[in-house]
């Protein structure tokens, strides 16, 4: 198994939660995580290349790896943390859960569930996500 594609799910947790939105989701009940709908979570590795989440408001998310592979998970708050799973391609049982970004608009340095340091963003929109 790709030590890559374990990591989306824990790349997206930090920039996932974003800025108070003025509606909640069902998913989301205080509305943290509603500014990431429509918009992409991006971790950028040091070597430039970057993963791509996109969160939806029924607790599911798609992605692409830093290689372009799809990506596919469940996404669920606990606490004042975003956890989230992933299903596709298939991967340990795990959920991987960070703390929200204090200033999601400029991210945040993290590191990911390797201990590889990434930075998280949000970017507007869905950027290059295809329908498939």
């Amino acid at each position: 198994m790709n030590k890559t594609t374990l990591l989306i799910p824990a790349l997206a947790l930090a920039v996932a939660a974003l800025s108070a939105a003025p509606e909640a989701s069902a998913a989301d009940p205080t509305g943290r995580v509603a500014t990431a709908f429509g918009n992409t979570v991006m971790s950028v590795y040091p070597d430039g290349r970057s993963q791509k989440i996109w969160l939806q408001p029924d607790g599911s998310w798609t992605g692409l790896s830093r290689r372009g592979n799809p990506l596919a998970g469940k996404w669920s708050l606990k606490g004042e943390k975003v956890c989230m799973r992933q299903s596709r391609p298939p991967t340990l049982p795990i959920s991987f859960c960070q703390n929200f970004p204090s200033d999601p608009e400029k991210g945040i340095d993290a590191k990911d569930l390797t201990g590889t340091p990434i930075h998280l963003k949000l970017v507007k929109g869905h950027v290059g996500k295809t329908d498939s």
